[in-house]
């Protein structure tokens, strides 16, 4: 614990600071020139993000009966009219070269006997197009990037801390619009470390955490939405927020999520009963988008009172299983569940982030030298619904131009300016915590009650309500005491729920992953749900 006397941690400078080391920051840091010196931060370990997780793979567009044109046209559907094409073209063309740019990294994807790469078929999707490394695909990726960087002398891997705020001209009182870098709380020692740079790039992934059940890590607190927003970026789309249809239901189980690939090798969903239920709702029936999936078993829970429903792929030979789904046969097998013999209690959890904060191709936000790539940002791929296996193509695609813009640029770029230090000599340590556990509790607890699935406007006012007398509490709280890793959580997942709040009651219709009972239909017209802080100027082009 900081105390007054500490001496201050001197302030670290570099050409670019990325905050996030998933898929997409690392995705930036190896795509840069290797005379730039470049730190990458992260608040547990450099492999402890939602990539680490994915279970499912990577869609793109590696097959010869496959095409460009039905990859975009399958997102498109997906995304319930709302997807910019534009943004959904640049994904799928860069695609095949991105994934080559993996594989040369190292990844070691799964392939048939003939030493082709296996391609799987997930919701969504017209073609087997999903490249995997069995069923830990996230794991393949996220070790092999994170060994690569850790080889580059130019790339400083920095574990343990937390990102507090972006520095900005305007926060420094100079002219402009620029991003100058970031100050960043040291877990260590409970010091705020002052970060300068030229570029900074938020790849923090989404703000699942929000929700009290979620299949993503803990770090997914939407802090760098929260603290773009502060910073003065747009944001969009925030209402849609992607519930996974089958999260691993067990008192002992934390998060653990079933690949939507077990469905997309024959997997079915049933009740309670044994009888399957998805014909009903969509003529695809397991191989129905997500947010269908979703809310069918949703209802079903409601309607049958039930805690869980199940998922059943034990009709499938037990070997096919145990190579396809290797990790998830473990997993449940600690837990007594046999899949080959058995079927799988499964619930609906928070996923994916649809929204965020706005960006274009070149992952450039609304303030200059500031990217953002990931969940985190809103590029228009996703629109109004993800498709499955899209989100770590994204990470890949938009990173790869973020090093590109970065790259085009940097010789233009002057350093950083002078920025002060962290003043924490009018705060103390908080001897109130519970007042930080409280108030998490309630806002998980109330998100998922009245921001979760299906929604009305009466319960998004009464959430609506609610986060504005947390965020005063918490905005009291955050100025009198020195700050820790569960009050910038917190602080950062009130601002985003907040966010979610306000654009869900700006949406009149049910569209994607939206859906409301006062509005069940659609508008004539899909446009985005953008919201502007005050503090919004127009970057330069």
């Amino acid at each position: 614990m900081a105390c007054d006397n500490d001496p201050m941690p001197q302030p670290y400078e570099y050409d670019v600071l990325i905050i996030g080391s998933g898929a997409a920051g690392l995705t930036v840091a190896l795509n840069l020139p290797e005379h730039l010196k470049i730190c990458v931060v992260s608040k547990a370990d450099i492999s402890s993000g939602a990539t680490l997780w994915a279970q499912g793979g990577i869609a793109a567009v590696l097959d010869d009966q496959d095409s460009t044109e039905n990859h975009v046209q399958d997102t498109l559907a997906a995304g319930g009219g709302l997807c910019n094409e534009e943004a959904v073209r640049f994904t799928v063309e860069n695609s095949k070269e991105s994934i080559e740019w993996l594989i040369g990294t190292g990844v070691d994807f799964t392939r048939d006997t003939d030493a082709q790469l296996h391609l799987t078929r997930e919701g969504g999707h017209s073609h087997r197009r999903i490249i995997h490394a069995a069923d830990a695909t996230g794991y393949a990726v996220s070790t092999t990037l994170t060994a690569q960087a850790q080889a580059r002398p130019n790339i400083e891997l920095r574990s343990g801390r937390v990102a507090v705020d972006l520095i900005t001209n305007r926060k420094l009182a100079l002219p402009g619009n620029r991003c100058v870098g970031a100050y960043i709380l040291n877990l260590e020692d409970n010091h705020v470390e002052l970060f300068r740079a030229r570029f900074t790039v938020i790849a923090t992934g989404g703000a699942s955490k929000a929700y009290r059940y979620t299949t993503n890590p803990d770090g997914a607190s939407g802090d760098g939405i929260a603290m773009a927003w502060r910073a003065g970026c747009r944001v969009a789309n925030m209402e849609f927020n992607q519930f996974h249809p089958t999260c691993l239901y067990h008192p002992h189980a934390k998060s653990f999520l079933i690949t939507e690939a077990v469905r997309g090798e024959g997997g079915l969903l049933k009740l309670p009963d044994g009888s399957r239920f998805m014909d009903r709702f969509d003529k695809r029936g397991e191989l129905a988008p997500r947010d269908i999936v979703a809310r069918a078993i949703d209802h079903e829970m409601k309607r049958l009172g039930a805690d869980h429903l199940y998922l059943d792929i034990s009709h499938k030979p037990a070997d096919f299983i145990r190579h396809h789904f290797p990790t998830i046969y473990e997993k449940c097998l600690e837990f007594g569940i046999d899949i080959t013999r058995e079927p799988i209690p499964v619930v609906p959890a928070a996923h994916y982030t649809c929204g965020g904060i706005v960006s274009d191709e070149r992952a450039r936000t609304d303030i200059n030298q500031l990217y953002v790539v990931g969940e985190a940002g809103f590029t228009g791929l996703h629109g109004a619904n993800r498709m499955a296996s899209n989100s770590l193509l994204e990470c890949l695609v938009y990173g790869r131009a973020a090093a590109a813009d970065i790259t085009r640029r940097e010789a233009d770029i002057p350093p950083p300016p002078d920025a002060p230090a962290w003043d924490e000599s009018q705060v103390r340590d908080s001897d109130e915590d519970v007042v930080i556990s409280h108030n998490w509790d309630e806002l998980r607890h109330f998100m998922w009650d009245y921001v979760g699935i299906v929604r009305t406007t009466k319960r998004l006012q009464r959430a609506k309500h609610r986060v504005d007398l947390l965020s005063a509490e918490i905005s009291e709280f955050y100025s009198n005491y020195r700050v820790t890793n569960d009050l910038l959580e917190l602080r950062n997942l009130v601002t985003v729920s907040d966010l979610i709040i306000c654009s869900a009651l700006q949406r009149k219709e049910s569209r994607g992953l939206h859906y409301t009972l006062d509005y069940p239909g659609l508008l004539h017209e899909a446009r985005d749900t953008v919201l502007i802080p005050t503090t919004y100027r127009t970057p330069s082009p």
